[in-house]
């Protein structure tokens, strides 16, 4: 199965109007869930800006120092990033794919999930390509008033609500199944 996760705020952005994303409510309860989800996948596929984005933080001495457990899984966990445009992919683990159909021969060989994390733009690509099977959105309890859709790219599509869940900060965890 090939699943997104994404973080938005109330109003619909997972991004400010200065490409700010300092608004994440994470706390003892996300974190858990965060690596819960991270174990449950083969892995992990990025869009170029969100690779570049992801690469940078994760592997940075002082997010390491300061959050062991989810750097170590993110940065030896098996990572995908699909781009036209980038010309290498230097984060260890990582492979480079090329489009659509490239993904489409990746999950007919894979047995286990995927997880896309972020990368609104790819994931709106492999939407219409009908290669999304299900789609994970955080709401966080927050209004930004201006900023990046989640889906500011994506083609209308229909969805069924599979699961809800509650966390304490007052995230909701909302999961569709596409198709």
């Amino acid at each position: 199965m090939l699943f997104t996760f994404m973080m938005a705020t109330l109003d619909g952005y997972y991004e400010g109007p200065n490409q700010e994303f300092d608004w994440p409510v994470v706390d003892e309860e996300f974190t858990e869930f965060s690596n819960d989800q991270l174990d449950s996948v083969e892995a992990l596929m990025f869009g170029r800006v969100t690779y570049e984005g992801m690469y940078a933080y994760w592997t940075a001495p002082q997010t390491v120092r300061d959050d062991p457990g989810t750097a170590s899984r993110m940065n030896t966990r098996p990572k995908v990033v699909v781009s036209s445009t980038l010309a290498s992919a230097d984060w260890p683990g990582t492979v480079l794919l090329r489009g659509s159909a490239e993904v489409a021969d990746l999950k007919r060989r894979t047995a286990e999930d995927i997880a896309i994390l972020g990368s609104s733009t790819l994931t709106a690509r492999l939407l219409a390509a009908g290669l999304v099977d299900e789609l994970r959105v955080m709401i966080a309890p927050v209004l930004l008033g201006a900023g990046r859709s989640i889906f500011h790219s994506a083609e209308r599509a229909s969805l069924s609500l599979k699961e809800t869940r509650r966390f304490g900060s007052g995230n909701v965890l909302l999961t569709y199944r596409t198709g």
